[in-house]
């Protein structure tokens, strides 16, 4: 009985590529569900085997039970075949996917379906990739909307339009900067050394008649600043470090942070933004001495670059913002006045009605 039901399945296994019949899988399920051999346990879990053979068997096949119309007993319980673990000892396995087999009872043929097991997950929403065409048509599109927008004869239409583009831009640069942002290191303690107004006197006056200088440019303070000064302090006691280009303010900025990084002394400030660095009584040479917290001198440029940009930008959205408010109060006089041009003509012509 055992060998009829193995070659049973094996036989249909082999037909699992093409259609099998109604009536064979009807006589394979009334031999297989007979209680006298099978428990209703074992009934519950058989896996078929493919065409190939297996060595481990994972999926399950889920075969609804198929009855004749003649068959009334039948129909009480669908029989569900899945893995069983005497069958594996007969069922040589090997190479076998984790889809599921399901079969499907279309019109008069039953075939078999497979599917993905319920474990993995199947992604239905994934992007299609556009082609280079669709591309170049969607930029196309976009191109045409905005140039559409700046030839407006609405003024409000083009204002509003270089408005937002403008913001865009200032929101991209702010992003851009922020990651020129260094953690500044924590201070190092150190005793700065307190200079009698001779000895600051003195100093002002050797500072101004040698000629060593360290310039401060569009990069602003950087590595290579503070590094140029402890080079000029190797054999000179001060050193002058010009601003140029420097904003209103910004030199007493650059005074404080060569202070930090550098560890000298302020002597003094010139109105031409030029700073006089004295290096200490008891100065000694670092290790390092360009500072890990500053930035190099391409990314000092670059940064510069982004700042500079940053600045028109923010300047051209207040100019936009004021036109902008100039033309809505422009619009609402107007339309006040066109709102009581017919109110005035009307009281005119009741008036000359009366004097007559």
């Amino acid at each position: 009985m055992v060998m009829a039901v193995i070659a049973s399945i094996r036989q249909i296994s082999r037909q699992s590529m093409f259609a099998v019949k109604r009536d064979s899988l009807r006589k394979l399920c009334c031999f297989i569900q007979n209680e006298s051999f099978w428990s209703r346990q074992c009934l519950n879990c058989i896996t078929f085997a493919n065409q190939r053979s297996y060595s481990v068997m994972r999926a399950s096949l889920h075969a609804p039970y198929v009855a004749s119309p003649f068959d009334s007993s039948m129909l009480v319980k669908p029989i569900v075949f899945q893995h069983h673990n005497i069958l594996c000892k007969w069922l040589h396995a090997r190479d076998l996917s984790n889809a599921s087999t399901e079969l499907q009872t279309d019109e008069d043929v039953i075939r078999f379906s497979f599917h993905k097991p319920p474990g993995t997950y199947v992604s239905t929403n994934r992007k299609r990739k556009m082609s280079k065409r669709a591309k170049l048509n969607e930029l196309r599109f976009y191109r045409l909307k905005a140039k559409k927008k700046m030839n407006s004869p609405n003024p409000e239409v083009r204002i509003r339009y270089k408005l937002e583009k403008a913001k865009r831009k200032e929101a991209w640069l702010i992003e851009k900067l922020r990651k020129f942002e260094i953690p500044k290191a924590p201070p190092e303690a150190y005793d700065p050394e307190i200079l009698t107004e001779e000895e600051k006197h003195y100093l002002k006056r050797t500072g101004e008649k040698k000629k060593n200088y360290v310039q401060v440019g569009r990069r602003g303070v950087f590595g290579g600043v503070v590094l140029n000064m402890h080079l000029h302090w190797k054999k000179h006691e001060t050193v002058k470090v010009t601003c140029k280009p420097c904003k209103p303010g910004q030199v007493h900025e650059y005074a404080e942070e060569l202070t930090r990084l550098s560890k000298g002394t302020v002597i003094d400030i010139k109105p031409n933004n030029t700073i006089i660095f004295y290096r200490g009584k008891n100065y000694v040479q670092p290790k390092t001495m360009s500072p890990t917290d500053t930035l190099s001198k391409n990314k000092a440029l670059e940064k510069y670059k982004y700042e500079q940009s940053l600045d028109h930008t923010s300047e051209f959205i207040e100019k936009l913002e004021k036109e902008l408010e100039e033309f809505l109060e422009h619009k609402a006089r107007y339309k006040k006045a066109k709102e009581s041009e017919p109110q005035d003509f009307a009281d005119n012509d009741g008036y000359n009605s009366t004097l007559s």
